[in-house]
């Protein structure tokens, strides 16, 4: 049996909830960013996207293509707490679902179509979705993630794709390789620097040849381009929080030493953060002293997955916790308060370089482990 998977994505979400609760925003050109020198575009109207204007691009860059544009702050309790609706609403019907992120849902409804028609339902699911959140919402129905996502893509605004397997192959090959999701910048420009651009040029390759110029990754790229992917849906699970926490072999007064231990606990997991979309909003330390008195301070601080950001907050907190002087036994930090949520909006306060710059530094843990590569701090 033909799996049935369906991906949904809330069209320019951030946008859309914006015009939500305020109306004027309608019809106009709209970025979604900070205000600081160094923002970066987090969202924009497609009405800005007509004028060059994409996610993660620096605000000041985006205002020079498009300087009638309306420029509005990010703000993650709306987009959190409309996003929430909207889950609510499909794990209410679905059968199995997956959040993956904040505006982004995959459903496998695999022999449902004995019950009902399964474009159909879908289609009623959607519809369901905008009239009772205002959101509009597009989706891609194919045989697997790979497929119903770029489906999605391909037709959204407000799209309704059917791509059935007989289809796969047509519906891939006139693409260029840059649809294929997770397709990052120096795969493409190593492909392309050979001559491929399309996703069949890419399916024509022999798997060898793409295996030896871009090792284990280039294997699930040429799947990817052949319409073969396996990924299951994976049931979701509200996440609370992460954390991490150092027990000293001997207990220490040594203040400088715990902070630089802080920045190392804060690099693990801002890492596990973006590997799995999730901004935290509350920062928590504990400190448990010699005498294993246990003690806790928590900041609330703007959705982020910045190292940098949390690093300052943590060290802050210590600071203000270590009052007594005594010998500390263990350190723990805590992130709350998690919401899913696209890297590029972690960093809307930072330079493109600075954004840029985290996923190289991801890729490389990515690759090599997490202790690869390190901030000179740690």
């Amino acid at each position: 049996m033909d799996r049935a998977i369906v991906h949904m994505d809330l069209d320019s979400f951030f946008v859309s909830c914006e015009r939500l609760v305020d109306s004027r925003l309608n019809g106009i050109p709209l970025i979604i960013g900070g205000n600081s020198e160094r923002s970066v575009v987090s969202s924009c109207s497609y009405e800005a996207r007509k004028f060059g204007v994409r996610s993660a691009m620096p605000v000041k860059a985006a205002l020079r293509l498009c300087p009638q544009a309306t420029v509005v702050n990010v703000n993650m309790e709306l987009y959190s707490k409309l996003s929430k609706s909207v889950t609510q609403i499909i794990a209410e019907r679905a059968p199995l679902f997956e959040k993956a992120s904040i505006d982004e849902f995959y459903l496998d409804i695999t022999g449902m179509d004995k019950f009902f028609g399964n474009y159909k339902w879908t289609n009623e699911l959607t519809e369901l979705i905008t009239k009772e959140t205002g959101l509009p919402i597009s989706f891609g129905f194919s045989v697997n993630k790979t497929v119903a996502k770029i489906a999605t893509g391909e037709g959204k605004p407000n799209g309704k794709m059917h791509i059935e397997q007989q289809q796969v192959r047509t519906f891939l090959n006139p693409l260029s390789i840059r649809k294929i999701p997770f397709l990052g910048k120096a795969s493409f420009e190593a492909l392309t620097g050979i001559g491929i651009h399309t996703i069949r040029d890419l399916a024509q390759t022999p798997v060898e040849h793409v295996q030896s110029l871009l090792g284990k990754n280039g294997v699930d790229l040429w799947n990817k381009a052949n319409g073969i992917c396996n990924s299951p849906v994976e049931p979701y699970s509200e996440r609370k929080s992460i954390s991490t926490e150092r027990t000293f072999e001997q207990d220490t007064y040594d203040v400088n030493q715990i902070k630089v231990l802080i920045g190392r606990m804060v690099e693990k997991l801002g890492f596990q953060l973006r590997q799995g979309n999730w901004l935290a909003s509350c920062v928590v330390v504990k400190i448990r002293y010699s005498n294993f008195e246990t003690e806790t301070k928590q900041q609330k601080i703007y959705y982020t997955s910045n190292d940098r950001v949390i690093i300052d907050m943590a060290r802050e907190l210590f600071e203000k916790l270590y009052t007594k002087g005594l010998p500390i036994r263990l350190v723990g930090i805590g992130l709350t308060g998690l919401v899913k949520g696209n890297y590029q909006i972690n960093l809307f306060e930072d330079s493109a370089e600075q954004t840029n710059l985290y996923q190289a530094i991801d890729a490389i843990k990515k690759r090599f482990g997490q202790n690869a590569i390190k901030r000179g701090g740690g």
